[in-house]
């Protein structure tokens, strides 16, 4: 059609699109950001379709969510730095960031959602020489879109391959202060050190945490622990008459070593004795202290830890092998009982060395009780757990207290490498 002169003559000289037209050509527009958006079905998931309060009834829990939702409208409307919003399943943490995507789209934006295991098997399969777009190319769209948003971080495999690429992208997207949303299920001081360093600069990062007891399953015992539950510092009796004086001293060490520890996760502790001595109820007694704290942290019976982790490749399990194995990796607190009661297979060494080497090298406080000397478990592991820098091995010298066989003599040391005093 023709426009209008400043006269009000028509300007055959000139043709411009009608209203129809351009109706037409937004909603291809439309349709088009949409596509590149990999949004799928969670395009309906907008902010017409949210409570403001979240849904869930707590006041505390709706304040938090609130926050959070009013800083993902405005993030929405004019995209600047990263949003990251932190919270377990069905918290909204997903809904939000579609949300903002839903948003974008509607006023002309570029956005690409996607989530962190479905983005690493992408990377994988793009070095295929049948892939229909190159890694290289699909990794730079990634690294440069106007708008990522990273779902589930933190949920997929951790191996150091996607590590480096998940660092590559996100190193790059905080240097140049590209718009990011990331959602996890993840306590900010459970993320990689280089990750939490870039979400604590308030800077570029807002971070919201979208339900206050998002974490109760971690200051709470697992159902199957109720003995354990008993087990605490005020239960321990590290005078039991029928020992001598030597074994009640070092009953007495162990017991301090263990509260010193509870009051400041700090490094290992490795409790070696016989069954019975003590060393699970001075173990779970740690956690128990945490836990009264309301402070996160988990105790694993490690044969029944492997087995679980076995159980969940079957078809019907609904929790997936990742989810319990990075939460063990990555608990703030670990105690790893029975150590090396488990069946030795090549799988089995394999897992507990992951988990050990992870927490070693993350520097996560950790305690572990074993009936076996150092010498005895394998080298990979042994050698950490001797770490005199990192690790505290300490002997139980105690019998099994709970036979009646009264003892005179004192009970065989477990191998040690360093005297018991932490240092």
């Amino acid at each position: 059609m023709h426009p209008l002169l400043p006269d009000g003559k028509t300007d055959y000289r000139n043709t411009v699109p009608c209203v129809c037209a351009l109706e037409v050509e937004a909603g291809k527009r439309h349709l088009r950001l949409e596509g590149l958006s990999n949004l799928g079905a969670l395009k309906n998931l907008t902010f017409d379709k949210l409570m403001r309060q979240g849904r869930n009834g707590a006041s505390e829990s709706q304040r938090l969510f609130g926050a959070a939702y009013d800083s993902a409208r405005k993030f929405a409307a004019e995209p600047t730095g990263w949003l990251v919003f932190i919270g377990p399943t069905g918290s909204g943490k997903t809904h939000l960031a579609a949300a903002v995507a839903s948003e974008r789209i509607e006023r002309g934006g570029s956005v690409f959602f996607i989530t962190a295991p479905d983005l690493l098997d992408h990377l994988r399969a793009a070095f295929n020489p049948e892939s229909e777009i190159s890694y290289d190319r699909l990794f730079e769209q990634v690294r440069n879109t106007p708008l990522l948003i990273l779902d589930d971080l933190g949920n997929q495999a951790s191996t150091p391959w996607a590590q480096e690429k998940l660092d590559q992208l996100l190193n790059h997207r905080f240097s140049y202060e590209l718009p990011t949303v990331l959602t996890t299920e993840r306590r900010v001081e459970q993320l990689d050190e280089r990750l939490r360093s870039r979400l604590g600069d308030t800077r570029i990062c807002q971070s919201f945490l979208l339900e206050e007891n998002k974490g109760a399953d971690d200051c709470a015992w697992a159902t199957g622990l109720e003995l354990q539950k008993s087990m605490t510092f005020a239960t321990f009796d590290y005078r039991r008459v029928n020992l001598p004086q030597e074994q009640q001293d070092n009953l007495e060490r162990a017991y301090r070593l263990a509260l010193e520890f509870a009051k400041s996760p700090e490094g290992w502790i490795v409790f070696q004795g016989a069954t019975g001595c003590g060393k699970t109820h001075l173990a779970a007694a740690i956690i128990n202290f945490q836990y009264q704290a309301r402070k996160p942290g988990l105790f694993v019976v490690v044969p029944e830890f492997l087995d679980h982790l076995r159980s969940t490749f079957s078809p019907d399990s609904k929790v997936t092998y990742d989810q319990m194995f990075e939460r063990v990796k990555t608990s703030p607190v670990l105690v790893l009982d029975d150590f090396g009661e488990q069946s030795t297979t090549p799988w089995a060494q394999e897992k507990l060395y992951q988990v050990i080497n992870y927490r070693y090298n993350a520097q996560l406080p950790t305690v572990i009780t074993t009936s076996k000397s150092l010498e005895e478990l394998e080298g990979r592991i042994s050698s950490r757990l001797a770490d005199h820098k990192m690790s505290t091995p300490f002997a139980l010298m105690a019998p099994d207290y709970r036979t009646d066989i009264r003892s005179t003599t004192q009970a065989k040391r477990p191998y040690i490498k360093k005297s018991a005093s932490r240092g």
